[in-house]
């Protein structure tokens, strides 16, 4: 069955009549993870975003179909670590344990209980959708926040122009600790993103599974709504945001540029970058040419 004909089958865990944002990535990665892994699963969404439009939805009245707990900021995985740990003693292996947070939870306030439950391999499915900033709360800079983006807490003035530091590149660094799985997608290219949840699904099942996926924001990042899906096919073909995965140590990009796309193409359109200098372009783009880069060699692609 090819990934189209699966999520049409596929029954929604989570009601119409969301509140989220038109042309939020959050929303579509939520219900495309949650329909894949089904209606025996245990979810778990941190403060931000998806916890108020997608567990609480429009006036208290919808939401998920499935049981969701709401942890603090920063105890995700520590506390889906203690679900998943009580299933595995009552011989429940049918249960899916996943998390669905936003960045912050994710690389900023959630970072040691993350980074301690990849150390220990706890059996869940962890997945980030990252919309670099604080969204809920009006789009303050988080560590994967692009360098140069103007946010509520970076304006651009005369002081500062935005982000001064390049952005904390999180998937290759939860790479490092030795997971079971790990990928990046995009909701730009579903075929492989439906492909890495269920994979990470299925690790999860024997140990820590990761996914970082790409959420641009219309809303935080100042560019009409209808172009959420093309602002994130961008961000692949710039190598912005490069697709990959690691499987038991041994990494493989799924996506390869043979001309990639400029960065300086890439944020063009994309208010929060308006006022990005030459030295910023620049810095960005050996950034991602460096980053790039490391994942060829990871992956055996570069000597």
């Amino acid at each position: 069955m090819n990934y189209i004909d699966m999520l049409n089958n596929a029954e929604d865990q989570v009601t119409p009549g969301m509140s989220a944002c038109q042309g939020c990535g959050g929303e579509l990665i939520l219900r495309t993870v949650l329909k894949i892994a089904g209606k025996h699963t245990i979810v778990g969404i941190p403060p931000g975003c998806m916890a108020g439009a997608g567990v609480v939805g429009w006036n208290y009245s919808n939401g998920l179909k499935i049981p969701v707990h709401i942890p603090l900021l920063d105890n995700t995985a520590s506390f889906l670590t203690g679900l998943s740990q009580m299933y595995a003693r009552k011989g429940r292996k049918d249960v899916n344990i996943v998390a669905v947070a936003g960045d912050g939870a994710t690389a900023d306030c959630g970072f040691q209980s993350l980074s301690a439950s990849a150390e220990r391999n706890e059996k869940m499915l962890y997945v980030c959708y990252d919309n670099e900033g604080y969204m809920n709360t009006g789009y303050q800079r988080s560590s994967t926040t692009m360098k140069g983006s103007r946010t509520s807490t970076t304006p651009i003035g005369a002081a500062i122009n935005g982000k001064r530091q390049q952005q904390k590149y999180l998937p290759l660094i939860m790479s490092m600790h030795g997971l079971t799985y790990c990928a990046a997608a995009s909701p730009s290219n579903m075929a492989d993103l439906v492909a890495k949840v269920q994979k990470g699904l299925d690790a999860s099942k024997r140990g820590f599974a990761y996914l970082h996926v790409f959420s641009p924001c219309p809303t935080g990042w100042g560019y009409p709504s209808e172009k959420a899906i093309e602002v994130a096919r961008n961000a692949v073909k710039a190598n912005v945001f490069p697709l990959w995965e690691m499987e038991d140590g041994t990494y493989k990009i799924n996506y390869k540029n043979k001309k990639p796309l400029p960065v300086e193409a890439f944020v063009k359109g994309i208010g929060k970058f308006k006022n990005l200098t030459l030295n910023d372009m620049e810095s960005i783009q050996e950034a991602v040419d460096d980053r790039y880069a490391m994942l060829e060699r990871l992956a055996g692609e570069l000597a």
